[in-house]
């Protein structure tokens, strides 16, 4: 029999889908974990899929309960604050136990959403894809080598930010962008590669939309070019 249930976290709850047949776009769940302004998981929303971003202040990851309806992918950014090569002035000691508390919430949110197995002899779990980032830092140090790196510049941004994914995705296809200086497309140069993100002008990147967070905010939004790339390659 099929029923609809308000679930006490918002969720609405459906029967399963199985995961042998996707569903239709609508009905494909994506949770953006930490997802802060959602840059992300934009792309996703505007094709149409059903997108939760949760993040603060609605939301601590930490007591988040996990969903008991069947998502389709996860996204998650837990913040780089105590991880970041350029904690180097911050008037707050690193602490490491404070930020992979929430990498540890985030992972326990995706493998709570694939402990029930599609069935017995399934080689795969119920998560079409999942897949969590952060700037290079110290948290490879706890997760090993990334499955994935990149930089904005490699996906039409004109700035670097060295990024690392860790997950089970499609990796995303790179196309580094011809520079407005002139330069020839990154992977065939050994010249001068583009600012970092801290010596971009807010209207360098993207205008308005920027310019309605703070400098820590717009440091931690995902480059759009990427988050398009991201989501052609894992629909």
């Amino acid at each position: 029999m099929l029923y609809v249930k308000l679930h006490a976290n918002g969720f609405m709850i459906y029967p399963p889908y199985p995961m042998t047949k996707s569903p239709s776009v609508e009905k494909r769940i994506i949770l953006d974990l930490c997802g802060g302004t959602g840059s992300w998981s934009q792309p996703y929303k505007e094709a149409g899929y059903d997108v939760r971003v949760i993040t603060l202040p609605a939301h601590d990851i930490r007591l988040f309960q996990t969903p008991t309806i069947s998502i389709y992918g996860v996204l998650a950014a837990p913040p780089c604050t105590m991880f970041s090569y350029a904690r180097t002035k911050a008037k707050k000691p690193r602490n490491l136990w404070e930020g992979m508390e929430i990498v540890q919430s985030c992972l326990r949110i995706i493998w709570e959403l694939q402990y029930k197995p599609v069935s017995d002899t399934a080689k795969y779990t119920r998560l079409k894809f999942w897949a969590l980032e952060n700037p290079n830092g110290l948290l490879k140090h706890f997760l090993g080598k990334p499955a994935f790196e990149f930089n904005p510049y490699d996906f039409g941004d004109q700035y670097q930010k060295h990024t690392h994914l860790w997950g089970w995705f499609n990796k995303p296809v790179k196309k580094p962008v011809e520079l407005d200086t002139g330069l020839k497309k990154l992977h065939l140069t050994n010249r001068q590669p583009p600012p970092k993100f801290d010596l971009l002008k807010t209207k360098d990147i993207h205008g308005e939309f920027y310019g309605k967070y703070d400098r820590q905010t717009r440091r931690a939004i995902t480059p759009a070019g990427f988050a398009k790339a991201f989501h052609e390659a894992n629909k």
